[in-house]
């Protein structure tokens, strides 16, 4: 086998080989003949699936500086050297299936990387720089780190199925190239206000989050999975803040202060005030990097720099309080599409109580 794999390198090498196939080696260790003198000048994809290594050489990107594709699915690995950082030309890692807790933060270094496969390993969090990066992370146990969202600004599939997630920062709403977002069988129980605001998302598959009850209605008229969604919980599981109308009750997200109702006349004077920094700093500075950074406390920046969300009536900004109303999709045209099987509404997030009384998701 140690021969027939050295003559498969030794080919490769002399005749300048673009592909290179280890898959199904039993290998170990790394091949010592892919780093010896030179390493393989010209090789721009390696195949080293289904093996059994532990690591990667920490001169890798030395030997192997062309490297476009690395394909590591269903090995070993625990650690990522710090080296893997300097393969510039790298465009898809696939580190699935290993026995990764964490990813060393020099994958952002990687600026030509377009798909990064972490399903299947035991990370917990995410590295806080990565640009560019289209996802594919299924069963992992991680949370979302909100850093990482604003820099993954280009990738149009992010799949985060399979995995322990509670909440969706609203960040994601602001992602302007994704199409598709699927994040089946988590632990949702709410979805970002602005979720679906963008018109380049087209496809949103939330199957299989039980306690999950309420869709943003800008999901309205979108492509939507939620099977197995609605299910009954007990208010003491959750703390969050829940809307009811009838017999439908649905949870809000966290950072929703107060709940707003028709007879509500007079908004609340944070929520003013933040309206009105918003709109003055907006329409006469054009940009919120002027505010000093103790002008206002911390959250009070972010919130100002990624409001909880737009009015679905009237495209206002809302910062602490929301007018929800509910729409069951039963009673919509798409309930045929679902074919009566989810118990799940749109909720429109309103600003004021005369945005609240003329929404209708129907008209």
């Amino acid at each position: 086998m140690a021969s027939e794999l050295c003559k498969t390198i030794s080919v490769a090498r002399l005749e300048k080989h673009k592909n290179l196939f280890l898959n199904y080696r039993n290998l170990h260790h790394f091949p010592l003949e892919l780093l010896k003198d030179e390493g393989l000048q010209y090789l721009e994809r390696l195949y080293m699936k289904r093996n059994s290594l532990t690591s990667l050489p920490e001169n890798l990107a030395q030997k192997l500086p062309n490297l476009v594709e690395l394909y590591l699915h269903s090995n070993n690995i625990v650690v990522v050297p710090e080296a893997i950082g300097s393969l510039v030309k790298l465009q898809c890692l696939d580190l699935s299936d290993n026995a990764l807790e964490i990813v060393c933060p020099e994958i952002g270094r990687l600026r030509a990387l377009r798909h990064l496969r972490l399903a299947n390993n035991q990370l917990q969090f995410l590295p806080p720089d990565h640009e560019n990066i289209a996802l594919n992370w299924c069963s992992c146990e991680h949370s979302w780190t909100n850093r990482y969202l604003r820099c993954v600004l280009f990738h149009k599939y992010l799949t985060v199925d399979r995995n322990r997630l509670w909440y969706v920062p609203r960040h994601l709403c602001q992602l302007p190239s994704l199409n598709e977002l699927s994040m089946a069988g988590n632990r949702l129980a709410f979805l970002p206000l602005d979720l679906g605001r963008s018109r380049e998302l087209q496809y949103v598959y939330v199957d299989n989050n039980i306690h999950l009850k309420g869709l943003p209605s800008y999901l309205y008229n979108k492509v939507i999975g939620c099977s197995g969604c609605g299910a009954p919980i007990q208010v003491s599981e959750v703390k969050l803040l829940s809307f009811s109308s009838g017999q439908r009750t649905v949870f809000l997200p966290a950072e929703v202060k107060a709940i707003g109702t028709e007879h509500d006349h007079v908004l609340p004077l944070q929520e003013l005030a933040m309206r009105g920094l918003y709109h003055t700093y907006h329409s006469l500075l054009k940009d919120l990097n002027f505010l000093s950074p103790i002008s206002l406390p911390r959250s009070l920046l972010e919130l100002l720099h990624c409001p909880l969300g737009h009015c679905h009536r009237c495209s206002e900004p809302m910062f602490t309080i929301v007018y929800p109303k509910l729409f069951p999709l039963r009673e919509t045209p798409m309930a045929g599409l679902h074919q009566w099987k989810t118990t799940v509404s749109f909720v429109a997030y309103c600003c004021s109580t005369q945005c609240l009384q003329t929404f209708d998701l129907l008209s």
